[in-house]
């Protein structure tokens, strides 16, 4: 008990330590104009560099991103094909793509899928 509660102190104290020297060492001023400016060969910006983004973007990315996931959890499966029983990898491989399934029907339903409004 007494070796996990010195260990927790000292991990404490060295990331304190840690955050203490790191937010000293890296004061900057807030009010540098040429780091703030977005740079555009050196020419003064046109437009403001911090136009909305699109929601419909951002959720089309994340969708495939967590369906890019689920294609990697889903290709070994075909490995451990190999070394279990044929139903019980059935039963386990028809689950995962049944919920993958009705994930994108939630999402098509609730108009996520849609690019244009």
């Amino acid at each position: 008990m007494m070796l996990t509660s010195s260990s927790i102190l000292i991990s404490m104290i060295i990331s304190m330590t840690l955050m203490m020297v790191c937010s000293i060492i890296s004061k900057k001023s807030k009010n540098n104009r040429e780091k703030m400016t977005p740079f555009e060969c050196g020419f003064d910006p046109k437009s403001s560099s911090r136009m909305p983004f699109s929601i419909q973007f951002f959720m089309i990315a994340i969708i495939f991103l967590i369906f890019d996931v689920e294609i990697v959890i889903l290709m070994p499966t075909i490995k451990i094909m190999q070394m279990t029983k044929m139903s019980s990898w059935f039963m386990v491989t028809s689950t995962f793509i049944i919920i993958l399934i009705i994930g994108l029907y939630h999402e098509w339903k609730n108009g996520i899928l849609e690019w244009s409004n």
